[in-house]
């Protein structure tokens, strides 16, 4: 599936245009490579996306064309969620 669709029906973004914005300005790694929104993503692959003030890392769990809203929580695991100040989302950007 691709990551921008995957980040939609996890829901972890509300909008798929954003999600593919957010892969467009490399901001999404998946297993530490950088991610176009249609790079594939399968189950047990991990994702970083830094959006907003937030870095989210998850483990792909379960992939599902549709799914309740209810249940869009089974399909990844938090690894890690930290909120970033600007200016540490810019150098972190940067780095990469």
């Amino acid at each position: 599936m691709r990551i921008d669709q995957y980040l939609k029906i996890a829901r972890i973004v509300k909008k798929r245009p954003v999600s593919k914005e957010l892969a467009n300005q490399d901001r999404i790694l998946i297993n530490g490579r950088k991610a176009k929104p249609s790079s594939e993503v399968k189950i047990g692959d991990e994702v970083d996306c830094v959006f907003g003030n937030r870095h989210l890392k998850i483990r792909v769990l379960a992939i599902a064309e549709n799914i309740k809203k209810a249940q869009a929580l089974t399909l990844y695991e938090v690894l890690s969620e930290e909120r970033i100040q600007l200016e540490n989302r810019v150098n972190e950007l940067n780095n990469d």
